[in-house]
């Protein structure tokens, strides 16, 4: 079996409980400028875009303002998550520190990552920090990236995601995908149809099949 030598995470989910406040953020933001309350159905549907991408698919008119409301309003909204999950940043730095590379491959825009990534101060915690795309899901493309730039085979990396699509996006790419289901936000009965004994509800049962899979633990 081969061991892992590049570990990517997801953020919203998986990393930390950020989509409760990013789908009230963006109703908040974007429903004074479609005439009616967005509702969490509404917002949901344009997941796999970043921001600007979600924003011009509901806004035809006036998209940049939303898009600076949007960003002002998620930050303020941090307030209701300050953290990421226990044991989270201590798995990442246990990783680093067996010589496994650590990225982040996440669907949200730049400045939106960016923000949450120095509001819980964790912006030096990974080696790459890849975001999304306004056009659609590029996650596939950005694990090939990560492959070619290292020179790995699919076999010696992960992608920790919480969303049925980052399985999706993992197979796509070759890669076996690891399904965080600590969230509230997870859907753990569709991760278990579609990705069956990848599926984990707690980070130490993440952590016990990743150093199991690593140089040093294998």
């Amino acid at each position: 079996m081969n061991t892992i030598k590049l570990a990517a995470f997801d953020l919203d989910g998986t990393v930390a409980d950020t989509i409760p406040l990013s789908i009230e953020s963006f109703s908040l933001a974007v429903s004074p400028y479609t005439g009616h309350t967005l509702s969490r159905e509404e917002v949901v549907e344009t997941f796999g875009l970043n921001e600007p991408g979600m924003i011009k698919a509901i806004v035809k008119d006036r998209w940049e303002e939303a898009l600076r409301d949007y960003y002002r309003i998620y930050e303020e909204q941090h307030v209701k998550c300050e953290a990421p999950f226990e044991g989270i940043v201590p798995l990442i730095e246990g990783l680093k520190s067996r010589g496994i590379i650590v990225s982040l491959i996440t669907g949200k825009a730049e400045k939106s990552c960016w923000i949450t990534l120095k509001r819980f101060g964790i912006e030096h915690l990974f080696v790459d920090i890849i975001t999304g795309d306004e056009y659609g899901n590029r996650k596939a493309e950005n694990l090939l990236s990560l492959m070619e730039k290292y020179g790995l085979t699919p076999e010696e990396c992960v992608y920790i995601g919480d969303a049925v699509s980052d399985v999706m996006s993992s197979r796509k790419a070759g890669v076996r995908c690891l399904s965080a289901a600590w969230s509230e936000s997870a859907d753990r009965e569709a991760l278990e149809r579609v990705n069956p004994g990848d599926v984990y509800e707690l980070v130490a049962d993440l952590e016990r099949v990743l150093t199991e899979r690593t140089e040093n633990g294998a």
